[in-house]
């Protein structure tokens, strides 16, 4: 447990000054260089990437951890499990390739009457795409080898300054708009390298692979899995969908408003890309023993710290959301997504808390049902965003995707638990939920009868409004989450912390 917790607070880190890194860019930097068209095109061609590098991967990522237990051998370097890993995917590139090709007319058309800028940059899309299948590819390799905060921070830190350089440059005018698309790419490219180098450092990887090590019986199952993967992969994708959706339907100046506010919603997730990283891999390892108590516990334990962490996330930021809008650049241009962030943070919230009865599903011997409950999934958010778009915009995009995974949770927990006879919610997770509806009307009250005696007016009135409301309720927080015992391991760690206050105070 001591590689695994300073391997998941190192990664949190990471994460968070990633966070920071991409707030500074994306309210400061982007909305004042870019427009929101250039800003859409940014958006749909990395989310476009992810989605055909997700395709591309063949299953491998879900493969890698699945099945890792079964070759780890640090004697002969996991008889050259790291090779299947390079091999499978590049298939799928090439497969991906192909279809590229033989498809390309039909992307053009979906996008050229509102989105013509993504056309003129079309076959970026390729290269762009194989450097986010193998950044993933070798992020996943070390998170088996229990090695995430270094991969974390060159996707997190690493690639938002990369890009941030980019945006400076073509903002600036150093750089026309073809080279700025070329240098974005080009920092995918860069992490992918500085990832594959790490995993080399490590010095626990082959490319020789041990094709004698599996019968044709676990070969079958290694293969059948890996491409029945392929066709879940949409489960963890549909934001991707959406911002494709949103720019083939709306144009790319809307996409850019949707992806401002969605780059807020996306931070009640974070805490869960650490712990899900690291806690994925324990729960294959007991899936693999056979221990379902084992299972059970990690499950509710995940689920629990991540309701609790990301609702917290998402009150703290909806209380500061009209301040964040009044102080960026153009900021009138997008508060016109406060909606997107609405819906998107619960969506988030509900994704991060219930995910990783996804993941135990994916692990059992019932995956094939997966399948099933991701048609469920897709058909709904594609239905949901075709009818709601139109009526509402990019909030109808965001409703569509709250509504879908509500659904495709409710179904597939409900078959993990009659099934498997896993169940990842508990009593606790009510509590959090009532007493972060506490803290929301307590927030009701300080803006009916607090912020209007602030004697400061304009947008120092917002800020110091928001320094004190936050300070607030972050203490009122801590004590309520200290005093209700939501969690053991978190009383624990503010133990520690009022322990060393005590101790310097007293020293």
């Amino acid at each position: 447990m001591g590689v695994i917790a300073r391997q998941s607070i190192k990664g949190a880190l990471a994460n968070y000054l990633g966070i920071f890194i991409g707030f500074l860019t994306t309210f400061f930097v982007v909305t004042d260089l870019l427009t929101e068209e250039e800003i859409g095109l940014t958006r749909v061609m990395v989310d476009a990437a992810m989605l055909f590098s997700g395709l591309a991967q063949l299953g491998t990522n879900a493969s890698i951890i699945r099945f890792y237990p079964f070759f780890k051998d640090e004697k002969s370097r996991d008889h050259g499990f790291f090779g299947w890993t390079i091999l499978l995917p590049f298939v799928g590139f090439v497969a991906f390739a192909i279809a590229f090709f033989l498809f390309k007319e039909q992307l053009i058309q979906a996008f050229a009457p509102k989105a013509p800028m993504i056309v003129d940059y079309v076959y970026y899309l390729l290269p762009l795409t194989f450097f986010a299948l193998y950044l993933t590819v070798f992020e996943t390799n070390s998170n088996v080898l229990l090695r995430i905060a270094i991969p974390k921070a060159v996707r997190e830190v690493g690639i938002r300054l990369l890009t941030l350089a980019c945006y400076i440059l073509y903002g600036r005018g150093v750089v026309s708009l073809d080279l700025f698309v070329m240098l974005f790419c080009g920092s995918y490219a860069v992490a992918m390298l500085l990832d594959f180098f790490y995993l080399l450092t490590l010095g626990k990887i082959s490319f020789r692979i041990d094709t004698k090590l599996l019968d044709a019986r676990k070969r079958k199952e290694i293969l059948l899995y890996t491409l029945f993967m392929t066709l879940t992969i949409l489960a963890g994708n549909i934001p991707l969908v959406n911002s494709l959706f949103l720019g083939a339907k709306v144009g790319l100046a809307l996409t850019g408003v949707y992806t401002i506010a969605s780059y807020i919603a996306n931070i009640v997730e974070v805490p869960y890309r650490s712990l899900g990283a690291i806690s994925r891999p324990m729960i294959s390892q007991a899936v693999k023993d056979g221990d379902w108590n084992e299972v059970n516990r990690l499950g509710r334990q995940v689920s629990l710290h991540q309701l609790l962490v990301s609702t917290l996330i998402f009150f703290f930021i909806w209380i500061n959301l009209d301040t964040m809008f009044a102080f960026i650049p153009n900021g009138d241009k997008y508060i016109g997504g406060v909606g997107v962030v609405f819906f998107l943070g619960l969506s988030k919230i509900v994704n991060s808390s219930l995910s990783i009865g996804t993941d135990i599903l994916n692990f059992s011997r019932f995956y094939p049902f997966s399948l099933i409950f991701i048609l469920v999934l897709t058909v709904a958010a594609l239905w949901l965003n075709s009818l709601l778009i139109p009526l509402w915009g990019v909030n109808g995009s965001a409703c569509a995707t709250l509504f879908a995974y509500g659904l495709y949770f409710i179904i597939m927990l409900l078959f993990l638990g009659l099934k498997q006879k896993v169940n990842v919610l508990s009593w606790q997770q009510l509590k959090v939920l009532i007493f972060i509806v506490v803290l929301f009307m307590g927030n009701a009250l300080w803006s009916r009868f607090v912020a209007p005696a602030i004697p400061v007016e304009g947008k120092m009135g917002l800020l110091c409004d928001a320094g004190l409301r936050t300070l607030f309720f972050m203490v009122l927080a801590v004590w309520g989450v200290y005093r209700l015992r939501f969690s053991q391991p978190i009383n624990s760690i503010i133990d520690k912390w009022i322990g060393k206050i005590l101790r310097r105070r007293n020293g």
